[in-house]
């Protein structure tokens, strides 16, 4: 049971709890709360390794469907062609190629990579380029990428230094490459590129007939239909504090994709300032704004995705003006000197059944 969850709301429910809105990382399906009715149809759980974190399947079994193992193995071999192309973490991934390129001559690439890079520059457009996909240079400088984290925080000089070669502006597609206009630019997709593996994944159920499902790669989640007894998905989004695991809102979001994005986990503090893991690519510095979390919901997983880290690092006013410009699906929660306070865009209500 989650700690401050109150334990009559679960009891005949299944409900699917992020356990960190900074990455949206679910619990682990173990301590899923479950219903006190069994399920009418049967339910697969499967269950692996991809992108460097986890992924989670459920889903309830058609009549004349084909082994688990099976599908099992028909997902496993897509996330590893996915991870094959984008992976930053894989240095012979085809992005990793383009990464270490130092030329600014068109690079051919898959289709698939130039559909997930034209969806982020997409949003980063939509966005006004706080979605950005060339930012990991600053990441890395601030102490929350793979190398060390700095003995003292980065001088305006360093953090200029690096922003010459960050920005959506120096990386462009052609039908079959990608471009850089400086040869240090560095794409990382990650901030995107779970949601399309997630949607990939939900293609495969969908093309052997099942309709009933849900699909989740390190907390990004589509949802389909009902589970075993015919009752909906429930997803249930975690407060942001880091002093218990107390659930802040339980949503139904039917046929749908839902990401979150937050700040309030990964964070250091050096001479008794904050620095967030969230960069803002037109400061090159982390945010200070009072949002703490944002719940995206979309039909695309990968949108919700890139839509989630874009408005958390926006900032409350930036993100509200965005949602209703846009006709977003978002919650925002953002910490006040007497708690919280929650955001519910126009589309956010239409879509969404909010059951707390």
């Amino acid at each position: 049971m989650i700690k401050g969850a109150a334990t009559p709301l679960f009891l005949c429910k299944e409900v699917v709890v992020f356990k960190s809105v900074y990455m949206a990382m679910l619990l682990s399906f173990s301590m899923l709360l479950t219903a006190c009715s069994e399920d009418k149809m049967p339910v697969v759980h499967l269950q692996g390794e991809t992108m460097g974190t986890t992924y989670n399947v459920k889903y309830v079994v058609p009549e004349g469907s084909e082994p688990q193992s099976d599908l099992k193995k028909k997902i496993d071999k897509r996330l590893n062609e996915i991870n094959a192309l984008m992976s930053t973490y894989d240095t012979g991934s085809e992005l990793s190629r383009f990464n270490q390129n130092r030329y600014t001559k068109p690079y051919p690439v898959s289709a698939e990579t130039l559909t997930v890079v034209n969806e982020a520059l997409r949003l980063g457009d939509m966005s006004n380029n706080v979605l950005d996909v060339t930012v990991g240079p600053l990441v890395n400088l601030w102490g929350f990428g793979p190398n060390k984290r700095p003995e003292t925080v980065p001088t305006e000089q360093q953090i200029n230094d690096v922003r010459a070669y960050v920005g959506l502006d120096k990386i462009s597609t052609t039908d079959t490459a990608l471009l850089k206009s400086h040869p240090m630019v560095y794409v990382d997709l990650s901030t995107i590129a779970k949601g399309y593996g997630v949607d990939q994944v939900a293609a495969i159920l969908e093309q052997q007939e099942i309709h009933n499902f849900l699909v989740e790669i390190g907390g990004e989640m589509r949802l389909k239909g009902h589970r075993g007894n015919g009752d909906e998905w429930l997803v249930a989004i975690e407060k942001p504090v880091t002093t218990e695991r107390a659930v802040q809102k339980i949503l139904s979001v039917g046929t749908n994709a839902i990401a979150t994005s937050g700040d309030y986990r990964n964070y250091y503090e050096q001479e008794g300032k904050r620095y967030s893991h969230l960069i803002d690519p037109r400061t090159g510095k982390p945010i200070t704004h009072s949002l703490v979390a944002v719940t995206v919901v979309s039909p695309s997983s990968m949108t919700a995705d890139g839509l989630a880290t874009a408005l958390m690092v926006m900032g409350w006013d930036e993100a509200r003006s965005l949602a209703e410009k846009e006709d977003l699906a978002v919650l925002l929660i953002r910490k006040t000197d007497d708690g919280f306070e929650e955001y519910v865009s126009p589309a956010f209500e239409q879509v969404v059944d909010v059951r707390n």
